[in-house]
């Protein structure tokens, strides 16, 4: 059995994941702002779930969550970044102030957060780090701009992170799931305080539909929990794995889409080098 931290474990996918794994018989550090959110998981498991408070902007915290696994467990074997928020905005729309908080969270505080469990996992020589992205983290669209921008950064990070650490047994994978049922368009969800008019029919539009249709995702959260056990288990573990078939046909058009522009300029992409010698 395995030792687990998981970030954001409230509500959403997070939670899953920290049932599963604790339903698996895995030793959970379980996290939240809020630890009194958490705290049911910690009286079900007994001593195999830590509750802990967790803000990953917070970089104390961060290292007493990962002290405790330490303490308790004798270290961490997995660790799910999951903590994240959206934010809908156009571009223009978009307060600084907000902005900042959201890669604060989505991307600055996943970077501390395996920065804290590296050298324990380095020192073994194994371990798993996922990140949970989205579907916006490959592909972008509004209202979606500053948050899908934290996401691309998020998959560039793992991208360069799983080959820097695979020589020294270390693996890392993206999870990339689509539209599900979860907290991430309700109540979790921030959206710009000053719209402009231009935009409410294309952003406006996208904005209220992404609401209204919250209830009524196609995802199911326990599956992605079912996804993420799944791959721990895997001597070789992808590097991305797709969740659902609208991120599966999102991604499968904009590569379609990139291989026919590639295409279309190869001749003014070639044209730029200086002539072969």
């Amino acid at each position: 059995m395995a030792r687990w931290l998981i970030t954001g474990c409230s509500t959403g996918i997070g939670r899953d994941i920290a049932h599963a794994a604790l339903q698996a018989g895995h030793s959970v550090v379980v996290t939240a702002r809020r630890p009194e959110s958490v705290q049911d998981l910690a009286d079900e498991f007994g001593e195999r779930a830590i509750a802990k408070t967790l803000d990953v902007t917070d970089k104390d915290q961060i290292a007493a969550a990962v002290q405790a696994a330490d303490d308790v467990f004798g270290g961490i074997d997995v660790l799910v970044n999951n903590a994240g928020y959206g934010y809908m905005s156009a571009v223009e729309e978009g307060d600084d102030a907000e902005v900042r908080k959201l890669f604060d969270t989505n991307y600055f505080g996943v970077v501390d957060t395996i920065k804290a469990v590296l050298p324990s996992m380095r020192a073994r020589k194994s371990g798993h780090i996922i990140n949970i992205s989205s579907m916006t983290g490959l592909v972008a669209n509004p209202p979606n701009a500053y948050y899908s921008s934290t996401k691309f950064a998020l998959e560039a990070l793992t991208e360069a992170l799983a080959q820097e650490v695979k020589p020294l047994g270390i693996k890392v994978t993206a999870i990339e799931p689509g539209a599900f049922r979860t907290d991430w368009a309700r109540r979790s969800m921030k959206e710009s305080s000053a719209p402009i008019g231009d935009y409410e029919e294309n952003v406006g539009t996208r904005k209220t539909l992404i609401k209204d249709f919250a209830d009524h995702l196609p995802g199911d959260p326990r599956k992605v929990a079912e996804a993420v056990l799944m791959i721990t288990t895997l001597d070789d573990p992808p590097l991305r794995l797709l969740l659902g078939r609208d991120v599966l046909k999102a991604v499968r058009d904009k590569l379609s889409a990139m291989s026919a522009s590639i295409e279309e300029w190869k001749t003014v992409t070639k044209d730029v080098n200086f002539p072969e010698s």
